[in-house]
């Protein structure tokens, strides 16, 4: 069986449902209604209707790796395709879920010509938290201030019920980001051609679901085609 048609079978997908259950199970009621109220304001604010599309060029920007080198993004993609992956954090254990099943398909990315980056505001000693915690090997980015998710048009502010919800938590995000407080990015995947042209966009509030990394994989692999 092909790497590809195993993960077509919906390996993240089925982890990340079996994710939100346990949550379910262990959040109390009210915090529950929290999250919810949360949901539904976001979405009757329709963030993330106004993301970059397929069609669009990728903007450049100044990003930070986990020692806190810059990395300009127009020098990664002059490189190569991209698969750019924003995700909320390392607290999130959505987004830790997706980027170890990135890292499952990395060799497959590299074997096409490709590179993947993961992006989110973390301060980049998180980010080399989180790479040490899911033993990635694949660059994992700071985006200051969310400048790079504002220009790509999925930045968010965290509605306030959330904002306290965390913060009686522990976790405050106006700490474990760069400058950002409690601006956060969509979870999103995009695929970038080696012209730096978004050839897959996929943005969704809702952040228990994520892209399957096959089907990022299966544009990227178009898209080489395409420029061969």
């Amino acid at each position: 069986m092909s790497l590809q048609s195993t993960l077509q079978e919906g390996t993240l997908s089925n982890l990340l449902k079996a994710q939100l259950a346990n949550s379910l199970a262990q959040f109390p009621p009210e915090a529950l209604e929290i999250m919810r109220a949360a949901d539904e304001e976001l979405k009757e604010r329709k963030v993330g209707d106004d993301a970059l599309k397929v069609g669009d060029l990728l903007p450049d920007a100044m990003l930070f790796d986990a020692s806190g080198k810059p990395v300009s993004l127009s020098s990664l993609n002059g490189e190569g395709p991209l698969i750019i992956t924003f995700y909320r954090g390392g607290w999130c254990p959505y987004c830790n879920l997706e980027l170890k099943a990135y890292q499952d398909v990395l060799g497959e990315i590299k074997d096409h010509g490709g590179q993947l980056v993961a992006i989110s505001p973390e301060k980049p000693d998180s980010s080399l938290t989180t790479i040490q915690k899911n033993a990635l090997t694949f660059p994992v980015l700071t985006d200051t201030g969310n400048k790079l998710a504002k220009a790509m048009g999925i930045a968010f502010e965290l509605p306030a019920g959330l904002q306290q919800l965390f913060t009686n938590f522990g976790m405050n995000l106006d700490d474990l980001n760069a400058d950002t407080g409690w601006t956060l990015p969509v979870p999103a995947t995009f695929v970038v051609s080696g012209n730096g042209q978004i050839v897959l966009a996929d943005v969704d509030i809702e952040y228990t679901r994520r892209l399957e990394p096959w089907e990022a994989l299966a544009a990227l692999k178009l898209s080489v085609a395409a420029s061969a």
